[in-house]
């Protein structure tokens, strides 16, 4: 389940970027499209942050160092 939250969560942000990226080429120069669909993205991305230091701090989610073989 957290897993699927994380990736749904990375699905977004790299819609809004996407989005943020088409506004830019095809809007005219007075469009808010852009500003909007990027300041989702960051809002996104500081959401997951949090999420995962929450998830982290209550033992949810349990960090892991990679291993040398």
């Amino acid at each position: 389940m957290k897993t699927l939250v994380i990736v749904a969560f990375l699905g977004l942000i790299l819609y809004n970027l996407g989005s943020g990226l088409y506004f830019m080429l095809v809007d005219d120069s007075t469009s808010k499209r852009t500003v909007n669909a990027l300041t989702k993205r960051i809002a996104l991305s500081v959401g997951l942050i949090v999420l995962v230091i929450i998830g982290m701090a209550t033992g949810f989610i349990e960090a892991h160092g990679v291993q040398a073989g």
